[in-house]
């Protein structure tokens, strides 16, 4: 199938010389093309340029459909590199406690939190899981998100850590978007190992790991390094025992202090470094010249009233930042990537183009997926989106209740909902 996109008032994060990502002074940068088209043949992005050359480009095809897009906005569409998104309930009497003044430790050590996930997952099928998910899955893809990465973790247990990466093998199987898979067996530590963390690691790293690799059911490890969670020591064995089965990881870390897991994150070549409401001058200086891609996570320091990432001074010295949803039940119940824009706009004090960096470019690269999605560049997959009629790239953050997507085109298929 040919898509034509035509008339577009203007045409957003544009690549003739794709790059992996974009960091420091960089990050201010978004090209853009002012009444523009698109072609799209099949499911990639065959041309893009001025409507005063598509004339040089392209001649009327029975097989083609036309867009008119006077007066919108065409991005590619968001990436979200950091989703619990399969889980089995809600956690909203969570969310009381917390207005009633309990934090999100006080409440985790109570058996609440991840390990309230935990046991409600247990005793949800399969088939529920999947059900549910999907119905998320619709709903950010609305919202203009066309790839995205989901964790496990709320197993705690071989075997229902296995039972959700299979959910999430279907999910990549059956949903329209890029999905990658991340194994997260070391999210919390259950209550029957409270008092000795040592051997649920054992049980992660000698059960868990090769059954997860045997089957194939996860891209990437991840592991919770932070205060009261697994300590650099635990993380450290975690990944190397990852890494020896080709699982690069993907780190949850310094949501709660400085905890070293952004260094252990660079030592071992994670892709991603994620959450970082408490970084210093010391992980700064680690993530420098790394291949490690530092993200932030604005839902779960918007929801849990939490100090904020110093995102600012991580651009300034030069660093790349992403932006992902943090999807999950618990601290960030929204995959609404438009509104982590305006968080990143209003609460990091980001620019409108660094915040269409951090959620498309960036965050594909936090996926390992830069080089088929993230921008507009020719050969790269076509998952765009329209916007309704907007006057520019610094409205979508501004107008942050609105959903300004119209269109949804992935795979280069127009979508229904």
């Amino acid at each position: 199938m040919k898509l034509l996109l035509e008339n577009i008032k203007e045409l957003v994060q544009v690549e003739e010389h794709p790059v992996l990502f974009k960091a420091g002074k960089d990050m201010a940068k978004v090209d853009t093309i002012k009444n523009a088209f698109v072609i799209i043949r099949d499911e990639l992005i065959e041309d893009f340029g001025p409507m005063e050359q598509l004339k040089d480009k392209y001649f009327d095809d029975d097989l083609l459909i036309e867009i008119d897009c006077s007066n919108r906005l065409v991005y590619p569409s968001y990436c979200d590199s950091h989703t619990h998104l399969v889980y089995p309930a809600p956690r909203e009497k969570e969310f009381v406690d917390r207005i009633k003044g309990l934090s999100y430790e006080e409440i985790a050590r109570r058996g609440g939190g991840i390990l309230n996930s935990a046991k409600l997952l247990h005793n949800t099928s399969e088939d529920a899981l999947y059900e549910s998910a999907m119905e998320r899955i619709g709903e950010i893809v609305k919202m203009g998100t066309g790839a995205v990465e989901i964790k496990s973790g709320y197993g705690l247990n071989t075997n229902d850590e296995l039972k959700m990466l299979r959910v999430i093998r279907r999910i990549r199987q059956c949903a329209p978007i890029c999905v990658k898979s991340t194994f997260l067996g070391a999210h919390a530590i259950p209550l029957e190992y409270k008092n000795k963390p040592s051997d649920y690691v054992d049980m992660v790293i000698n059960e868990m790991i090769p059954q997860v690799a045997a089957d194939e059911l996860a891209d990437y490890i991840d592991v919770f390094c932070d205060k009261g969670f697994f300590s650099v020591e635990d993380t450290e064995r975690i990944l190397m025992a990852g890494l020896k089965y080709g699982l690069r990881p993907k780190i949850h870390a310094n949501e709660l202090g400085l905890t070293g897991g952004i260094q252990a994150g660079v030592k071992y070549n994670a892709l991603s470094v994620d959450h970082l409401e408490y970084v210093g001058e010391e992980e700064i200086e680690a993530l420098k010249n790394s291949e490690t891609m530092p993200t932030v996570l604005p839902g779960a320091a918007f929801f849990l009233n939490m100090k904020l990432s110093p995102v600012r001074e991580m651009i300034e010295a030069g660093l790349p930042v992403a932006l992902a949803s943090d999807f999950n039940p618990g601290s960030s119940p929204s995959g609404n990537m438009s509104l982590i824009s305006a968080m990143g706009c209003i609460n990091f004090k980001m620019l409108p183009e660094e915040v269409i960096n951090a959620t498309t470019i960036n965050t594909a690269y936090a996926m390992g997926i830069s080089e088929s999605y993230g921008s507009i560049a020719r050969g790269k997959v076509a998952n765009l989106f329209i916007t309704s009629e907007v006057p520019g790239i610094e409205y979508l953050p501004y107008a942050y209740g609105s959903n300004l997507v119209e269109t949804v085109i992935i795979n280069g298929e127009i979508q229904s909902f």
